[in-house]
């Protein structure tokens, strides 16, 4: 089987960038992997499926989407709400008709007027706005011969968005960790927090919890890494919080070298958001690799997150207080950081094992490639083992395997 795969790849600045980097080896232990060079618009020749890995970034995925409209095939989707991809692509481009017609097909005549606002300046770009109440992924889910999601929410959002095609559950892989040196910015407690410093990553409740925890635990530090979006004022919230000269380090864009040391040097991997775009955290999975005590919101896929090895708080008026109990928690119970980190070891080589992933890719691929033949193949090979040790019809056991089936969907 010849997999084309459209993706951004380093040195480029994108998550997904990382994370074909990380995923790619072990693909092509399995699968013959051709990737495709940035901005080309077909698959090679003799290629039997192809790989489209669609995220929010315009820059990054629109020659992505470009080639998938040109040739169906597989769509990995690492953001549900594609709003600002699909602004990107139709505003962006000076296509202001493309971008209403796209709003109109998802949400009819108010979409469309919804769209005629933002153009004419009336209203916000909805795409910095409103987002999430306007995912526009059916802009790129109906070319989409299957989708791969990272969770159950991905994939109930593209049924409830009406997509009727294959839809996979594979989780984020999770990267080998090898030998480094810790980065220790401070010899108190380290609260670390990694990626795009804004407000919808909660960052204000962040700095209020942490001035909060501060006045009864002074040498809590705050670690922010990652550069700080346009509009979004830090240094004037941090100075109102008397976070600008203690209890604060401030890193903005770090590489990979980097990244790993600083978030091994932290106590507690702090991962907020709302809304949510849909998305799975590689910064959440590269801690849960290291063992670090996860502190996300209670959103999307971080609400899927066992509760062993992560504290999940509510967006919502007593998101602070929680935020600085949860800080208290982890500050005052070595205990409960050390259960934490061992749970998320074992969940990160349990679930988000390279190899396990790299697996579940090569069926999604071979099951697209050979559409129904291949799942009636899986299932008598069920069907058969199960005969084989002596499990009826009607046995408990018979019903378990059904139900584990119709996780995956297959079988009815």
């Amino acid at each position: 089987m010849r997999a084309a795969y459209f993706s951004p790849m380093p040195p480029e600045r994108s998550g997904v960038a990382d994370y074909s980097a990380l995923l790619l080896p072990a693909l092509r232990e399995r699968v013959d992997v051709t990737v495709v060079k940035r901005g080309r618009k077909k698959a090679p020749r003799g290629t039997d499926v192809s790989l489209y890995h669609v995220g929010n970034n315009p820059d990054a995925h629109s020659w992505i989407v470009d080639a998938l409209r040109r040739e169906p095939g597989v769509v990995v989707l690492h953001d549900f709400v594609l709003h600002h991809l699909v602004a990107g692509m139709t505003v962006g481009r000076r296509d202001g008709h493309g971008y209403l017609d796209a709003m109109e097909r998802e949400y009819g005549v108010v979409g469309r007027l919804l769209g005629h606002g933002v153009l004419d300046k009336r209203i916000p770009p909805l795409w910095e706005s409103r987002p999430a109440d306007f995912p526009l992924a059916s802009y790129v889910l109906e070319h989409a011969t299957g989708v791969i999601g990272h969770s159950r929410t991905v994939a109930d959002l593209a049924r409830s968005s009406g997509f009727t095609g294959r839809v996979w559950v594979v989780p984020h892989p999770s990267w080998p960790v090898q030998e480094l040196a810790a980065v220790r910015v401070a010899p108190g407690l380290v609260l670390g927090c990694f990626g795009v410093v804004n407000a919808s990553k909660r960052v204000p409740e962040l700095l209020q919890a942490t001035a909060r925890v501060r006045e009864s635990h002074p040498d809590v530090t705050l670690l922010l890494v990652g550069p700080t979006s346009p509009g979004f004022d830090l240094e004037r919230r941090l100075q109102r919080l008397g976070l600008a000269e203690h209890g604060l380090v401030r890193e903005g864009w770090a590489d990979e070298a980097r990244l790993w040391a600083l978030m091994a040097g932290a106590d507690v991997a702090v991962n907020l958001r709302h809304p949510t775009m849909g998305e799975t955290s590689g910064s959440v999975i590269r801690a849960l690799s290291l063992g670090k005590p996860l502190v996300v919101s209670d959103v999307g896929w971080f609400s899927e997150l066992p509760d062993e090895v992560a504290l999940k708080i509510p967006p919502g008026d007593d998101e602070v207080e929680l935020l600085t109990a949860a800080f208290e928690l982890l500050v005052t119970r070595p205990d409960v950081r050390e259960t934490m980190s061992a749970a998320g070891l074992e969940l990160a080589r349990r679930e988000h094992d390279l190899g396990r992933v790299a697996d579940l890719y090569a069926a999604a691929l071979e099951e697209a490639a050979g559409g129904a033949a291949v799942g009636d193949a899986v299932l008598r090979e069920v069907s058969e083992a199960a005969a084989d040790v002596g499990i009826s019809g009607n046995a408990v056991e018979a019903k378990e395997i059904a139900r584990r089936l119709a996780e995956v969907e297959l079988g009815s």
